[in-house]
């Protein structure tokens, strides 16, 4: 029974190492600890087993992951929605490097080199349907 409600309306900001577990429990759904060590371990340089068992375990404490703890083996799953981080995200890197001002985002990001002409149609394609839907 709980007491009292969690607080579902706080800004969670992951570190960069939270956010490439979250992004394996994302991708790949419910895992093991050792599971989400070896693709953490894929993508960068080599960390300890139990750095990443704490690390889990210190995002749980955050809520961020969940564990389920029914078989001998933990299952962790990302307890916040990817949407919603990256949206949190966005909107610090926002505020910080462009004063809150989307447009100045979108045009550093039209700008940019990487951007490539497909990208530029798709974005022209989502311009089109929001001034249609206003």
């Amino acid at each position: 029974m709980m007491l009292f409600k969690k607080d579902t309306d706080k800004v969670i900001i992951p570190t960069k190492t939270e956010l490439d577990v979250l992004q394996v429990l994302w991708k790949h759904g419910p895992s093991t600890v050792r599971f989400v060590h070896d693709k953490l371990n894929e993508q960068k340089e080599i960390v300890q087993y139990t750095s990443t068992l704490k690390l889990m375990q210190v995002m749980k404490e955050k809520e961020m992951v969940d564990r389920d703890e029914t078989n001998m083996k933990h299952i962790y799953s990302a307890a916040v929605e990817e949407d919603k981080i990256k949206g949190n995200l966005l909107s610090r890197f926002m505020d910080s490097m462009y004063n809150g001002s989307a447009s100045s985002l979108m045009l550093a990001l039209l700008d940019n080199d990487k951007t490539s002409a497909e990208e530029l149609q798709k974005i022209k394609e989502m311009l089109n349907k929001f001034e249609k839907a206003k």
